[in-house]
C-alpha cells in the first residue's frame, strides 16, 4: 500500500477583501474571493520565504516599519484583485476592451481613494485630536503631559467611533463577515483540527495577531510618546508627530509578536482590548464566507492532498 503522506507544518496570516479573503503561508499566498455567479474563483502565487528572511527582518522597531508598508502594498493589490475577481465591478454588456480599459481606471480610482483617505486620517487622528486638547489643556496650564493623555483619549474616541459607523454600512459588514472566517479559520487550522466548515464554526473570532490590536496598541503608545512632545506651533506638533510613527509603529509591532508567540498573564492583558475592538471589526460569518475561507487557507498550506487530515503547529506571527 501506498505510505500516507504526512502534511507539512506551515504559519498563515490572512486579511479580509471583498467578498473573500486572502491567506499567506511561508511562500505562497492565496485569494479565494466568492463570484456573483456563486463560485469561488482562487489564485495562487509564490511570495519570500519566512524561513529565511532578510536581515532587517531581525532588527527590533526597523521591521515593524518595513512589514507594514509591505503590508499595506499588499493588501491594496489584494483589495483591488477581489473586486476584479468578485465581478462585482463588470458590466455584463461590456465587450472585452471596454472591461480592459476599466482597469488603469479602476486602479487610479483607488490610489486616489488611498490618498485621501490618508488625508482624512491625519485630520481625524493628528490635527483633530491636537487641536481639541490644546483647547482643554489650557484649563490646565503648564501641564503638557496633561494634554497629550486628552489628546490620546480623543483618538482612540474618534477610532472608535469610526468604527461603529463604517460597520453599519452594509458593504463593510460584509468584508467583517469575511474577517471573522478569516481569524475562525486560522484558529480551526492552528487547533489541528480538519478543515471543515463545522469545526471552523466553533471557533472564536477574535485573534491576538488582528491588524486591529496592531492599530490600538499604535494608539495607546502614541499616547505615551505624543505626550513629551511640543505644543507651541501646532503644524510643528503633527510634523513631530508623522515622524515619530516609524518608532510608534514599530514597538506596536513588537509587542504583537510577543503577544502571537507567549500565552500568559502579560500577554493577555496586553492583548485584552484589541481582542475587544475586534467585536466591531469582526462579525459572525454564514457557511458560504467560510467555505471561501477555507479555500484561500488550502492554497497556502504545502499539504492539499485530499484525505490527509491537516496536522500543524500553532502558528506564530505572520511577518
Amino acid at each position: 500500500m501506498p505510505k500516507k503522506q504526512k502534511p507539512n507544518y506551515t504559519k498563515v496570516g490572512g486579511q479580509a477583501v471583498i467578498e473573500g479573503v486572502m491567506m499567506r503561508g511561508i511562500d505562497k499566498a492565496g485569494l479565494a474571493v466568492r463570484h456573483t455567479s456563486g463560485e469561488i474563483r482562487t489564485e495562487v502565487k509564490e511570495v519570500s520565504s519566512l524561513d529565511t528572511p532578510p536581515l532587517w527582518r531581525k532588527i527590533p522597531l526597523l521591521r515593524g516599519v518595513i512589514t507594514l508598508v509591505a503590508s499595506m502594498l499588499d493588501g491594496y493589490t489584494y483589495l483591488m484583485r477581489s473586486m476584479e475577481l468578485s465581478g462585482i465591478a463588470d458590466d455584463e454588456d461590456a465587450t472585452p476592451q471596454d472591461k480592459d480599459k476599466k482597469n488603469p481606471i479602476l486602479v487610479v480610482g483607488g490610489i486616489i481613494g488611498m490618498v485621501l483617505g490618508l488625508a482624512l486620517a491625519v485630520v481625524l487622528f493628528m490635527f483633530l485630536p491636537a487641536w481639541v486638547s490644546k483647547f482643554f489643556g489650557g484649563l490646565h496650564t503648564g501641564v503638557e503631559p496633561f494634554k497629550g493623555i486628552i489628546e490620546g483619549f480623543i483618538k482612540i474616541a474618534v477610532f472608535v467611533a469610526y468604527l461603529l459607523a463604517v460597520s453599519q454600512m452594509k458593504d463593510i459588514r460584509r468584508t467583517f463577515e469575511y474577517h471573522g472566517a478569516e481569524h475562525k479559520t486560522i484558529f480551526c487550522y492552528e487547533a489541528k483540527l480538519p478543515l471543515t466548515v463545522e469545526n471552523v464554526k466553533k471557533q472564536k473570532r477574535f485573534h491576538p495577531r488582528c491588524g486591529t490590536s496592531f492599530m490600538l496598541i499604535s494608539l495607546v503608545i502614541s499616547i505615551l510618546i505624543f505626550m513629551f512632545v511640543t505644543w507651541d506651533v501646532l503644524w510643528v506638533r503633527v510634523a513631530l508627530k508623522i515622524a515619530l510613527m516609524p518608532i510608534v509603529v514599530g514597538s506596536a509591532y513588537e509587542i504583537i509578536r510577543l503577544a502571537g508567540k507567549f500565552d500568559n498573564v502579560f500577554t493577555r492583558i496586553i492583548s485584552a482590548p484589541g481582542l475587544w475592538l475586534q467585536r466591531l471589526t469582526t462579525k459572525e460569518p454564514d457557511d458560504s464566507q467560510i467555505e471561501v475561507a477555507i479555500a484561500s487557507l488550502k492554497l497556502v498550506t504545502e499539504d492539499t492532498t485530499e484525505n490527509v487530515e491537516p496536522l500543524v503547529e500553532p502558528a506564530s506571527e505572520q511577518e
